[in-house]
């Protein structure tokens, strides 16, 4: 988690189509983007993923890099948001379409929130 200081996030100019529709084309990281879709900032203990933490991290770098979301850290302690109004600026209601497919088909329902978190 030491590189989570250097981590790069692309600005909304730089996000590309084709690492945007990649990031997304897994189940699992359109889980967490459902997820985080009510706007809010989350730990990443917050998320119940069927995965092992090496993964999830993973899958969050991929989404970060892709700059779907944005990455804070904060002690030992990592935060993450989706970028909603940048994805909108730079690609004009994909983020809507992919929330709506993937609620109507129940992709990634199996990512949620710790109930306590």
């Amino acid at each position: 988690m030491t590189s989570m200081k250097q981590a790069r996030h692309p600005e909304a100019g730089e996000m590309e189509l084709v690492s945007v529709m990649a990031a997304l084309s897994d189940p699992i990281r359109v889980g967490v983007v459902r997820v985080l879709a009510d706007g809010r900032e989350r730990g990443w203990g917050a998320l119940r993923v069927p995965v092992a933490k090496s993964t999830l991290s993973h899958h969050l770098r991929v989404l970060r890099d892709a700059g779907i979301t944005r990455t804070r850290q904060e002690g030992t302690r990592c935060y993450v948001t989706l970028r909603r109004d940048d994805l909108q600026e730079r690609f004009p209601g994909l983020l809507d379409a992919v929330l709506d497919a993937a609620g109507a088909d129940n992709v990634g329902q199996h990512v949620e929130l710790v109930a306590d978190a």
